[in-house]
């Protein structure tokens, strides 16, 4: 009942900036946490950055200084600006929401399809 779609990827040099946007839309009575995950080839997937409903933030360390997550609450949308990329941080990016789909429901964790990310010359 919920959708996320993400946008924004493509191909960047190193040292080069992309930001990355996600609509979450559907059956969406709160959104809680937003995210987002990253899994580059032959790697697991890891945990890049979340923001809360009031807009604390934590970032995996190795893009820390470079990488900037945020939310609009009002447009169900979240984003990351990615500055100073690094040839690493190629990868397939998902965004996630944790939702409330009703006043009674539990709260689920819901995941995009992934934009691919790839930093190279």
């Amino acid at each position: 009942q919920v959708q996320l779609v993400e946008s924004g990827g493509g191909l960047v040099q190193p040292g080069g900036s992309l930001r990355l946007s996600c609509a979450a839309s559907g059956s969406i009575f709160s959104i809680y946490t937003m995210a987002w995950h990253r899994q580059g080839p032959g790697k697991q997937r890891e945990l890049v950055a979340s923001i809360s409903t009031d807009g604390s933030t934590n970032y995996a360390d190795s893009v820390k200084g470079r990488f900037t997550i945020s939310r609009d609450n009002a447009k169900n949308t979240e984003h990351l600006q990615m500055n100073s990329l690094k040839p690493e941080d190629t990868a397939v990016y998902y965004c996630t929401a944790v939702v409330r789909t009703t006043n009674t429901a539990p709260l689920r964790n819901y995941w995009g399809q992934g934009t691919q990310v790839t930093v190279s010359s």
